[in-house]
């Protein structure tokens, strides 16, 4: 098992596998259940299936294909996507997720992070944050699969996560989702520092120098992938995968 977590973020549009670029144009990968059995055999330690667009389109999460990656899959689940209230996300963790990804209404509805976390236990309570710098460079948080633009400064939103019980934030830079280019440090750090919970990385893996990197001067506590999971190489075909273990536990020393 690798000291630091290095989690595949999976995306999903109902009971359809997907990967985005910088939030737009979803192209499908495939079946979120074989998908599991894959990384199964590679033995990741943790996924995180994200259903990217239930929110903007008013639906609750899909139980139906929840049960049955539960079902398969031998490594502690996350899921995000939907999650309005204290009884869906009661249905999720009753079917084997155990910890449970909050967005939108980790915004609109701080409650229910404390709600959450006061019942499952903060450690199943993951904070999301969508950020994307404009062009002065500074940091802005949007909702609602980045469509809406909220107005609170990014480590502030995080340090008020943080009290309400959160036990991990999930820091998204949008910029940089699906493009291979490394993830963004300077907001990693920015977050990081500010916080005594763990951050995760995500958006824009490419190699395993980009995590490194992440880790080591973003002061991430643990990394997401996407694409770099889901596909052979940028502009490649799709091919479910993870990074060589001992090419990972070097790279982390």
């Amino acid at each position: 098992m690798l000291k630091t977590r290095v989690i595949p973020c999976l995306q999903l549009i109902g009971d359809s596998l997907v990967k985005t670029v910088k939030f737009k144009n979803p192209a499908y990968i495939g079946d979120p259940v074989n998908t599991v059995r894959i990384f199964n055999e590679l033995e990741v330690d943790e996924l995180c299936f994200l259903d990217i667009r239930a929110t903007i389109e008013n639906r609750k999460p899909n139980i139906e294909i929840l049960q049955q990656i539960a079902n398969e899959c031998f490594m502690p689940l996350s899921y995000g996507g939907g999650i309005g209230d204290f009884e869906t996300a009661r249905t999720i963790m009753s079917v084997g997720f155990e910890k449970l990804v909050i967005n939108s209404q980790a915004y609109s509805n701080r409650e229910l992070i404390t709600q959450l976390s006061r019942h499952f236990g903060a450690q199943a309570v993951v904070a999301s944050i969508d950020v994307k710098k404009n062009i002065w460079g500074k940091y802005f948080v949007y909702i609602k699969d980045g469509s809406e633009k909220v107005d609170i400064e990014v480590g502030q939103y995080a340090k008020l996560l943080q009290e309400a019980g959160a036990g991990e934030i999930l820091l998204t830079a949008m910029e940089k989702d699906g493009t291979w280019s490394g993830f963004d440090v300077e907001l990693t750090k920015k977050v990081a520092e500010s916080l005594s919970i763990p951050v995760i990385a995500n958006g824009g893996a490419g190699s395993v120098a980009h995590i490194s990197d992440v880790i080591k001067n973003g002061h991430a506590s643990a990394v997401s992938l996407g694409s770099m999971v889901v596909y052979q190489q940028k502009d490649m075909g799709v091919l479910v995968n993870f990074p060589d273990k001992q090419e990972l536990e070097k790279a982390l020393k």
